[in-house]
Protein backbone atom coordinates (compact mmCIF):
# COMPACT_ATOMS: atom_id res chain seq x y z
CA UNK A 1 0.00 0.00 0.00
CA UNK A 2 1.55 3.56 -1.09
CA UNK A 3 2.19 5.71 1.53
CA UNK A 4 0.75 8.91 1.95
CA UNK A 5 2.76 12.41 1.13
CA UNK A 6 2.86 14.87 4.07
CA UNK A 7 0.93 17.47 1.58
CA UNK A 8 -1.44 14.60 0.86
CA UNK A 9 -2.42 13.53 4.65
CA UNK A 10 -5.24 14.80 6.21
CA UNK A 11 -5.41 17.65 9.05
CA UNK A 12 -6.06 16.03 12.18
CA UNK A 13 -8.40 18.38 14.27
CA UNK A 14 -7.14 20.31 17.12
CA UNK A 15 -7.47 18.98 20.61
CA UNK A 16 -9.59 20.92 22.92
CA UNK A 17 -6.60 23.20 24.90
CA UNK A 18 -3.97 22.81 22.07
CA UNK A 19 -1.21 25.27 22.13
CA UNK A 20 -2.25 26.18 18.62
CA UNK A 21 -5.91 27.23 19.90
CA UNK A 22 -4.32 28.94 22.80
CA UNK A 23 -2.17 30.89 20.37
CA UNK A 24 -5.25 31.70 17.62
CA UNK A 25 -7.20 32.94 20.88
CA UNK A 26 -4.11 35.23 21.96
CA UNK A 27 -3.41 36.52 18.76
CA UNK A 28 -7.21 37.29 17.55
CA UNK A 29 -7.46 41.16 17.17
CA UNK A 30 -8.50 43.81 19.71
CA UNK A 31 -11.30 45.22 19.31
CA UNK A 32 -10.97 49.09 18.25
CA UNK A 33 -11.92 51.62 20.97
CA UNK A 34 -15.02 53.75 20.23
CA UNK A 35 -14.42 56.50 17.73
CA UNK A 36 -15.78 59.26 19.95
CA UNK A 37 -16.72 59.70 23.99
CA UNK A 38 -19.82 60.92 24.54
CA UNK A 39 -19.03 62.27 27.92
CA UNK A 40 -16.09 64.47 26.75
CA UNK A 41 -17.30 67.42 25.55
CA UNK A 42 -18.75 69.64 28.36
CA UNK A 43 -22.97 70.79 28.31
CA UNK A 44 -23.70 73.65 26.09
CA UNK A 45 -24.05 77.52 27.68
CA UNK A 46 -26.91 79.63 27.78
CA UNK A 47 -25.21 81.61 25.50
CA UNK A 48 -24.40 78.64 22.59
CA UNK A 49 -28.02 77.02 23.36
CA UNK A 50 -29.58 80.86 21.96
CA UNK A 51 -27.72 80.24 19.25
CA UNK A 52 -28.59 76.96 18.36
CA UNK A 53 -32.55 78.41 18.82
CA UNK A 54 -31.62 81.06 16.60
CA UNK A 55 -30.41 79.10 13.82
CA UNK A 56 -33.43 76.90 13.68
CA UNK A 57 -35.72 79.13 14.70
CA UNK A 58 -38.24 79.29 11.57
CA UNK A 59 -37.79 75.92 10.28
CA UNK A 60 -40.75 74.01 9.60
CA UNK A 61 -43.30 73.50 7.01
CA UNK A 62 -45.62 76.66 5.83
CA UNK A 63 -48.62 77.19 5.94
CA UNK A 64 -50.63 75.83 2.60
CA UNK A 65 -51.34 78.75 0.36
CA UNK A 66 -52.83 79.30 -3.18
CA UNK A 67 -49.46 79.32 -5.98
CA UNK A 68 -49.06 81.96 -7.60
CA UNK A 69 -46.48 82.08 -10.26
CA UNK A 70 -43.66 85.08 -10.01
CA UNK A 71 -42.90 87.78 -13.16
CA UNK A 72 -40.11 85.43 -14.21
CA UNK A 73 -41.85 82.38 -14.40
CA UNK A 74 -44.21 83.76 -16.51
CA UNK A 75 -42.07 85.33 -18.69
CA UNK A 76 -39.67 82.62 -19.64
CA UNK A 77 -43.46 80.53 -20.38
CA UNK A 78 -44.24 83.24 -22.57
CA UNK A 79 -41.13 83.64 -24.42
CA UNK A 80 -40.37 79.61 -24.69
CA UNK A 81 -43.50 79.85 -27.26
CA UNK A 82 -41.28 81.19 -30.18
CA UNK A 83 -37.74 81.52 -28.78
CA UNK A 84 -35.10 79.98 -26.81
CA UNK A 85 -34.74 81.09 -23.33
CA UNK A 86 -32.38 80.34 -20.94
CA UNK A 87 -33.44 81.17 -17.10
CA UNK A 88 -30.74 81.88 -14.61
CA UNK A 89 -32.21 81.84 -10.65
CA UNK A 90 -31.12 80.66 -7.36
CA UNK A 91 -31.93 77.01 -6.17
CA UNK A 92 -35.43 77.33 -5.23
CA UNK A 93 -37.14 79.71 -6.96
CA UNK A 94 -39.04 77.62 -9.17
CA UNK A 95 -36.97 76.97 -12.42
CA UNK A 96 -38.67 73.57 -12.45
CA UNK A 97 -41.83 74.72 -12.52
CA UNK A 98 -41.44 76.52 -15.89
CA UNK A 99 -40.43 73.34 -17.43
CA UNK A 100 -43.05 71.40 -16.13
CA UNK A 101 -45.70 74.33 -17.16
CA UNK A 102 -44.65 73.74 -20.62
CA UNK A 103 -44.35 70.37 -20.60
CA UNK A 104 -47.76 70.08 -19.43
CA UNK A 105 -48.69 72.28 -22.65
CA UNK A 106 -46.95 69.95 -24.89
CA UNK A 107 -48.39 66.69 -23.86
CA UNK A 108 -52.28 68.43 -24.08
CA UNK A 109 -51.40 68.70 -27.65
CA UNK A 110 -50.04 65.92 -28.59
CA UNK A 111 -46.41 66.82 -28.65
CA UNK A 112 -43.38 66.19 -27.59
CA UNK A 113 -40.15 66.77 -24.91
CA UNK A 114 -36.73 65.58 -23.61
CA UNK A 115 -36.08 66.64 -20.31
CA UNK A 116 -31.92 65.98 -19.50
CA UNK A 117 -29.80 66.24 -16.04
CA UNK A 118 -25.93 65.67 -15.83
CA UNK A 119 -26.74 62.85 -13.22
CA UNK A 120 -28.69 59.21 -13.02
CA UNK A 121 -29.94 59.90 -9.60
CA UNK A 122 -31.16 63.33 -10.49
CA UNK A 123 -33.09 61.67 -13.83
CA UNK A 124 -34.66 58.91 -11.74
CA UNK A 125 -36.08 61.49 -9.29
CA UNK A 126 -37.29 63.93 -11.97
CA UNK A 127 -39.05 60.61 -13.97
CA UNK A 128 -40.41 59.84 -10.75
CA UNK A 129 -41.78 63.34 -10.17
CA UNK A 130 -43.03 63.50 -13.77
CA UNK A 131 -44.64 60.54 -13.56
CA UNK A 132 -46.55 61.18 -10.80
CA UNK A 133 -47.76 64.27 -12.26
CA UNK A 134 -48.35 63.31 -15.95
CA UNK A 135 -49.36 59.87 -15.41
CA UNK A 136 -46.74 56.57 -15.76
CA UNK A 137 -48.34 56.14 -20.02
CA UNK A 138 -46.17 59.51 -20.23
CA UNK A 139 -42.90 59.61 -19.13
CA UNK A 140 -40.17 57.44 -19.71
CA UNK A 141 -36.22 57.60 -18.76
CA UNK A 142 -33.10 56.82 -20.50
CA UNK A 143 -29.71 56.48 -18.77
CA UNK A 144 -26.46 54.38 -18.85
CA UNK A 145 -28.76 51.96 -16.03
CA UNK A 146 -32.09 52.40 -17.12
CA UNK A 147 -34.37 51.81 -20.45
CA UNK A 148 -38.42 52.03 -19.88
CA UNK A 149 -41.12 53.12 -21.58
CA UNK A 150 -38.79 54.73 -24.43
CA UNK A 151 -41.24 56.01 -26.83
CA UNK A 152 -42.90 57.91 -23.97
CA UNK A 153 -43.75 61.72 -25.35
CA UNK A 154 -42.32 62.53 -22.59
CA UNK A 155 -38.59 61.38 -21.84
CA UNK A 156 -36.22 62.13 -18.47
CA UNK A 157 -32.97 60.86 -19.28
CA UNK A 158 -28.87 61.81 -19.13
CA UNK A 159 -27.40 64.88 -21.07
CA UNK A 160 -25.04 62.33 -22.91
CA UNK A 161 -27.65 59.92 -24.14
CA UNK A 162 -29.75 63.16 -25.59
CA UNK A 163 -26.50 63.95 -27.66
CA UNK A 164 -25.80 60.28 -28.49
CA UNK A 165 -29.76 60.11 -30.00
CA UNK A 166 -28.34 63.81 -32.21
CA UNK A 167 -25.66 61.24 -33.03
CA UNK A 168 -27.52 58.63 -34.34
CA UNK A 169 -30.17 60.72 -36.31
CA UNK A 170 -27.11 62.59 -37.95
CA UNK A 171 -25.74 59.33 -39.04
CA UNK A 172 -29.22 57.60 -39.90
CA UNK A 173 -30.27 60.69 -41.72
CA UNK A 174 -33.40 61.10 -39.61
CA UNK A 175 -34.65 63.46 -36.20
CA UNK A 176 -34.86 63.06 -32.83
CA UNK A 177 -38.92 63.07 -31.89
CA UNK A 178 -39.17 65.94 -29.57
CA UNK A 179 -40.80 69.74 -29.64
CA UNK A 180 -38.91 71.10 -26.70
CA UNK A 181 -35.62 69.82 -25.03
CA UNK A 182 -35.06 71.45 -21.39
CA UNK A 183 -31.01 71.27 -20.32
CA UNK A 184 -31.13 71.38 -16.39
CA UNK A 185 -28.02 72.03 -14.91
CA UNK A 186 -27.38 73.89 -18.04
CA UNK A 187 -23.78 75.55 -16.02
CA UNK A 188 -22.38 72.34 -16.72
CA UNK A 189 -21.29 73.57 -20.19
CA UNK A 190 -18.36 74.89 -18.25
CA UNK A 191 -17.18 71.73 -16.80
CA UNK A 192 -13.64 70.55 -18.02
CA UNK A 193 -14.18 66.90 -18.31
CA UNK A 194 -18.16 66.91 -19.41
CA UNK A 195 -18.67 70.06 -20.91
CA UNK A 196 -18.98 69.30 -24.18
CA UNK A 197 -21.59 67.09 -24.48
CA UNK A 198 -23.74 70.44 -23.36
CA UNK A 199 -21.89 72.13 -26.15
CA UNK A 200 -22.67 69.37 -28.84
CA UNK A 201 -26.13 68.83 -27.29
CA UNK A 202 -26.82 72.86 -28.27
CA UNK A 203 -24.77 72.85 -31.57
CA UNK A 204 -26.33 69.56 -32.93
CA UNK A 205 -30.42 70.65 -31.69
CA UNK A 206 -31.96 71.09 -35.11
CA UNK A 207 -33.46 74.54 -34.65
CA UNK A 208 -37.27 73.49 -34.53
CA UNK A 209 -37.04 72.24 -31.86
CA UNK A 210 -37.20 74.99 -28.89
CA UNK A 211 -34.28 74.71 -26.77
CA UNK A 212 -35.14 75.85 -22.51
CA UNK A 213 -31.99 76.12 -20.26
CA UNK A 214 -32.37 75.98 -16.58
CA UNK A 215 -29.41 77.12 -13.75
CA UNK A 216 -28.60 78.86 -10.75
CA UNK A 217 -25.34 79.52 -11.87
CA UNK A 218 -24.60 80.00 -14.80
CA UNK A 219 -22.42 83.74 -15.42
CA UNK A 220 -21.86 85.92 -18.53
CA UNK A 221 -25.68 84.68 -19.28
CA UNK A 222 -25.80 87.03 -22.11
CA UNK A 223 -22.71 86.17 -23.47
CA UNK A 224 -23.81 82.33 -23.53
CA UNK A 225 -27.05 83.18 -24.99
CA UNK A 226 -25.41 85.20 -27.63
CA UNK A 227 -23.13 82.14 -28.56
CA UNK A 228 -26.44 80.10 -29.02
CA UNK A 229 -28.31 81.98 -30.75
CA UNK A 230 -25.13 82.27 -33.46
CA UNK A 231 -24.59 78.20 -33.51
CA UNK A 232 -28.03 77.96 -33.58
CA UNK A 233 -29.68 80.57 -35.54
CA UNK A 234 -32.23 81.28 -33.43
CA UNK A 235 -32.84 84.29 -30.78
CA UNK A 236 -32.31 83.28 -27.09
CA UNK A 237 -34.36 85.08 -24.51
CA UNK A 238 -32.80 85.36 -21.14
CA UNK A 239 -34.51 85.37 -17.85
CA UNK A 240 -32.63 86.36 -15.13
CA UNK A 241 -33.91 86.24 -11.81
CA UNK A 242 -31.23 87.83 -9.01
CA UNK A 243 -31.17 88.26 -5.83
CA UNK A 244 -31.27 85.29 -2.63
CA UNK A 245 -32.66 82.34 -2.08
CA UNK A 246 -36.29 82.10 -1.47
CA UNK A 247 -34.91 79.04 0.68
CA UNK A 248 -32.55 80.10 3.29
CA UNK A 249 -29.47 77.91 3.92
CA UNK A 250 -28.30 77.42 7.40
CA UNK A 251 -25.08 75.64 8.41
CA UNK A 252 -24.27 73.99 11.64
CA UNK A 253 -21.50 71.79 13.28
CA UNK A 254 -22.77 68.56 14.88
CA UNK A 255 -19.90 67.98 17.76
CA UNK A 256 -19.64 64.17 19.18
CA UNK A 257 -22.02 64.67 21.26
CA UNK A 258 -24.68 65.54 18.83
CA UNK A 259 -24.85 68.99 20.50
CA UNK A 260 -24.91 71.73 16.96
CA UNK A 261 -23.01 74.92 16.87
CA UNK A 262 -23.88 77.27 14.58
CA UNK A 263 -21.15 77.75 11.82
CA UNK A 264 -20.95 81.44 11.92
CA UNK A 265 -21.38 83.67 14.66
CA UNK A 266 -23.61 86.82 14.60
CA UNK A 267 -21.13 89.13 12.72
CA UNK A 268 -20.98 86.42 10.09
CA UNK A 269 -17.75 85.25 11.36
CA UNK A 270 -16.57 81.96 11.54
CA UNK A 271 -17.38 80.48 15.12
CA UNK A 272 -14.22 80.26 16.61
CA UNK A 273 -16.46 78.04 19.26
CA UNK A 274 -15.73 74.73 16.82
CA UNK A 275 -12.21 75.29 16.84
CA UNK A 276 -12.09 73.34 19.96
CA UNK A 277 -13.46 69.89 18.69
CA UNK A 278 -10.65 70.50 16.03
CA UNK A 279 -7.99 70.76 19.03
CA UNK A 280 -9.17 68.07 21.10
CA UNK A 281 -9.51 65.68 17.50
CA UNK A 282 -5.70 66.07 16.88
CA UNK A 283 -4.53 66.12 20.52
CA UNK A 284 -6.45 62.66 20.37
CA UNK A 285 -4.40 61.70 17.11
CA UNK A 286 -1.29 62.71 18.91
CA UNK A 287 -1.62 60.39 21.82
CA UNK A 288 -2.58 57.51 19.69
Amino acid sequence: MARRSPKNRPKRPLKQGSRSQKRERKDKRQLARESSDPGRWPEQTPEQRQAVEKLLEGIGVPKPSPFKPDDFQLEALEAIESEDVLVTAPTGSGKTWIAREEIRRLLAEGRRAWYTTPLKALSNSKYAEFSEEFGPDNVGILTGDRKENWDAPLIVGTTEIYRNQLFDALRQGGQVGTDLVILDEAHYLSDDDRGHVWEESIILTPPRIRMLLLSATVGKAEDLAGWIGRVRGTTVRVINRAGTRPVELRAAYMSSNRELYPLFDREGRFNSEIEKFTRERNRGFRQR
